[in-house]
């Protein structure tokens, strides 16, 4: 974990993007920023390609992301706007602290991973400490983050049966959807639960929930 102190690093100012789907949330992310000493605010978004777009625009030295965003996730826009800048700086600020959630948006270039319940000295010395060239996971993300090594990897195939599972199919809807048999999605479900540590189909969509291996967005879209 990386030292929060931001006292050497001086009064420059740091141009910084908040991409955030809610209006409100924003507005006070903005207006927190603002009065901080030597952060700027030169633009907001609010979805994943209009962040895009603002990044190309003003280039922010930092750019505080949510993860779940219409039109491209938060995943998605640190990915694309660090395949055209690969020294871009993000800072994750969401509500999901899934174990799947964090490695994504790490694995993508997330230099740090911060929860809304976080105080806005956390927020501001984070945003210093990413422009400085550094990281910060919190204990607690970095626990969960923890927690994940040594699982088993979902095959691609088990998570398209686990995304059934979270939807409410039975066997027979699922071999429908995904065109296979239902013997080879009990075998999925066999593999997937064993990989989960878990014992039960219930089981299993709460898990895939909790660590982010199913998006809420998939359940929104899906019904």
């Amino acid at each position: 974990m990386s030292d929060l102190s931001a006292g050497s690093l001086g009064k420059e100012s740091i141009r910084v993007l908040v991409v955030e789907d809610h209006h409100m949330v924003r507005q006070g992310l903005v207006a927190l920023l603002n009065v901080a000493d030597g952060l700027e605010v030169v633009g907001e978004a609010e979805d994943g390609a209009e962040a895009i777009t603002q990044f190309r625009k003003h280039q922010p030295a930092v750019t505080l992301i949510d993860l779940r965003l219409p039109r491209l996730s938060g995943v998605e826009v640190i990915e694309r706007i660090r395949m055209e800048t690969p020294n871009a700086r993000f800072i994750v600020l969401t509500t999901y602290d899934g174990d799947e959630d964090i490695y994504r948006a790490l694995q993508a270039g997330a230099r740090a991973y911060l929860l809304k319940g976080m105080t806005s000295e956390e927020l501001i010395a984070t945003i210093r400490t990413v422009h400085a060239g550094r990281s910060y996971i919190p204990s607690a993300i970095a626990g969960k983050l923890a927690g994940r090594v040594g699982t088993k990897e979902l095959t691609l195939r088990e998570i398209e049966v686990l995304e059934q599972i979270v939807h409410g199919k039975n066997n027979k809807e699922i071999a429908a959807e995904l065109v296979i048999s239902e013997t080879t999605v009990k075998t999925h479900i066999n593999r997937l639960l064993g990989k989960l540590g878990v014992t039960d189909r219930t089981q299993a969509a709460t898990s895939a929930i909790q660590r982010g291996l199913v998006p809420l967005e998939f359940l929104r879209t899906s019904q």
